[in-house]
């Protein structure tokens, strides 16, 4: 599995942007996937969960209400909607594929991809 995370950049606060993580071969549709970033100097931390078939979405509470995390499986691509953007949103974001149904912690995920860079200027 080959993931390849894209869509960063630089966006003033309030703004938004939209990630997107697009997944090589023909099994996307089973698998579920998540969304984690990493700041400078701090550890990998949980964003967003998505299931499958897309029914099923979990958020951390720092973004929740904020972010939004959906897939197309015809395209083999989920995407992160990040909009009302904060400061502390500014890190590295990964898209990754779950090991189980569930995980919040990064152990819980075996394929990651590259890494796109989100900065938010106050």
């Amino acid at each position: 599995v080959q993931l390849q995370a894209s869509g960063g950049g630089l966006v003033q606060t309030g703004g938004s942007l939209r990630l997107s993580c697009v997944a090589s071969g023909r099994t996307f549709s089973t698998y579920n996937m998540g969304w984690f970033r990493q700041a400078p100097e701090k550890v990998r931390e949980f964003v967003a969960f998505i299931s499958r078939s897309g029914a099923s979405t979990y958020y951390a509470d720092s973004v929740k209400g904020r972010f939004t995390i959906s897939r197309d499986n015809a395209k083999n691509t989920m995407t992160l909607q990040m909009n009302s953007m904060k400061p502390e949103d500014t890190a590295v974001y990964y898209c990754a594929r779950a090991m189980r149904a569930f995980g919040v912690s990064e152990y819980e995920y075996d394929y990651w991809g590259q890494g796109t860079q989100v900065t938010v200027s106050s």
